[in-house]
């Protein structure tokens, strides 16, 4: 199944409330979390706090958080208790991501692995039985609205040829300058939970999505 995940970077924080409700009304599952802190990427976000209220208003959703920090396991139980569904940490971040892992899992969560344009699928391979999510980052990580890095495609197509070859039910999931003009392209690259900011969040909302649903009916 393919999935639409907002990322709620590109949201207007003054309509962040009518904006949610919009998404809960039009039955999305998801909803993409990123959480900077400045040094890891250059921008800052929000925290657990902003995720806790979130959480609370509305537990329908599939909260998402993308973790760009340096040490993530230095938030991990603040995002956990916050009410995260899925924590994603980015491999160069930490000195034992295979640590963080089991901590999100024993926590009864999903947990995932990013990785930058530059970076290997090899960083996968030997945790590849405990990761439940793989996401490709599509363009540089830490700014909203950038264009889609083409090369991306290739490590989308490994990536999914890599979890079929070891029988893996990790979702492949895919972030950046992914728009209604390139998704089915995204899609056939292998893609299963899409990521769009500044595609969604606009003044046309609801038409936006409806059209990410229609497409991704062709798939479903």
């Amino acid at each position: 199944m393919i999935y639409l995940n907002p990322s709620l970077l590109a949201c207007n924080f003054f309509e962040l409330e009518k904006n949610l409700d919009i998404l809960k009304e039009k039955g999305v599952k998801y909803l993409h979390l990123d959480v900077m802190d400045g040094n890891f990427v250059p921008n800052i976000s929000f925290g657990p706090g902003v995720i806790k209220q979130i959480r609370k208003k509305y537990p329908e959703f599939i909260l998402d958080c993308h973790l760009m920090v340096d040490k993530p396991e230095n938030i991990i139980d603040s995002i956990l208790d916050a009410g995260a569904d899925i924590i994603t940490f980015h491999p160069e971040a930490t000195f034992h991501p295979h640590r963080i892992i089991q901590t999100v899992h024993s926590h009864g969560k999903k947990c995932g692995l990013a990785l930058n344009p530059s970076t290997s699928l090899e960083c996968c391979k030997y945790i590849l039985d405990d990761l439940d999510i793989i996401l490709i980052m599509s363009v540089n990580p830490g700014f909203g609205g950038q264009s889609f890095i083409e090369s991306q495609h290739l490590k989308l197509r490994e990536a999914r040829n890599m979890l079929d070859n070891y029988n893996s039910d990790a979702i492949l999931e895919v972030d950046g300058g992914v728009k209604l003009k390139n998704v089915e392209e995204v899609i056939n690259s292998g893609a299963d939970l899409i990521v769009s900011g500044s595609d969604v969040f606009n003044e046309n909302i609801e038409s936006q999505i409806d059209m990410y649903h229609e497409i991704f009916k062709k798939f479903n």
